[in-house]
């Protein structure tokens, strides 16, 4: 019931934005508007849409989502990659998240002259507070996986083993970007699950500036947005549009629950004695 509810709300909502958009001003347009209509999560806790996930495999999700019609829709590329893989049956590279997402862009304002390391230090700082700030980190909560849109910038390592831990500390199950991470042998060691196209890149002072915060953005050619469902494994990133999440998850389940017995009676038949994907 619930289900039909969210979609009955989204479909309602969709209409309502788009007989909106035809009636913006000129000023509202000069001002900038954002056009994209998609569900508002609110105040929801999102861990309870994330336990509906949480044991799935990508490839689950995907077969679930071509069930309903979003055939190919909502996988990133393939060049954003796990940082590492989990070697035991726990596997816990594994993401199970609800999206906030964020944004940064190449900065046009000029980069540090030299001078004396404590004044250096001083801009740094600066820089961070004022233009490069994580503000999402104050609205994190458990269950939530942070996908960061590094609009094609190369030489920024977005996520690094502080920040990754700090964000942890708030709940956060996961990093997805398209931009590089840092810091890699610690994020290794720390298992923090980070996904990311490149793996290096310097601190944010000089190099980028945040543009926006849980707004839809492209991640691995995916529209993602706030409130969707992020589910990452050795395969890859599946985003799962909200509206549809549930009956998603439903069918994943029966879909996972077929190829569990089917792969347990395999390992019988082979002598492979029974872990976490087939119980």
């Amino acid at each position: 019931m619930m289900r039909v509810a969210v979609v009955l709300l989204y479909i309602s909502w969709n209409v309502a934005l788009a007989g909106q958009a035809s009636r913006l001003t000129d000023e509202q347009l000069r001002k900038g508007v954002n056009l994209l209509p998609y569900p508002d999560p609110g105040d929801e806790d999102p861990r309870v849409i994330v336990r509906r996930y949480q044991g799935l495999r990508t490839s689950d999700v995907i077969d679930a989502m071509q069930a309903i019609g979003l055939q190919d829709r909502g996988v990133m590329d393939h060049d954003i990659r796990p940082l590492r893989r989990d070697t035991t049956d726990q596997l816990a590279h594994r993401i199970y998240g609800v999206a906030i997402t964020y944004q940064y862009v190449p900065t046009n304002k000029p980069a540090a002259a030299a001078m004396p390391y404590e004044e250096f230090r001083k801009w740094h700082s600066h820089w961070y507070q004022h233009y490069a700030p994580e503000l999402f980190s104050r609205i994190l909560k458990p269950g939530h996986v942070v996908v960061i849109d590094a609009q094609g910038i190369e030489n920024t390592g977005f996520v690094g083993s502080n920040n990754a831990l700090s964000w942890r500390a708030r709940g956060a199950v996961g990093v997805v970007t398209n931009g590089p991470c840092r810091d890699s042998d610690e994020l290794i060691l720390q298992r923090i699950p980070v996904y990311s196209k490149y793996i290096g890149g310097g601190t944010r002072p000089g190099r980028i500036e945040a543009a926006a915060i849980n707004r839809p953005v492209v991640v691995g050619g995916v529209l993602v947005r706030p409130g969707d469902v992020v589910v990452a494994d050795g395969y890859g990133v599946v985003v799962v549009p909200r509206e549809h999440a549930e009956r998603v998850a439903e069918i994943a389940w029966d879909i996972a629950k077929g190829d569990k017995e089917s792969r347990r009676k395999l390992y019988e038949k082979t002598g492979l004695k029974p872990d976490a994907t087939v119980r």
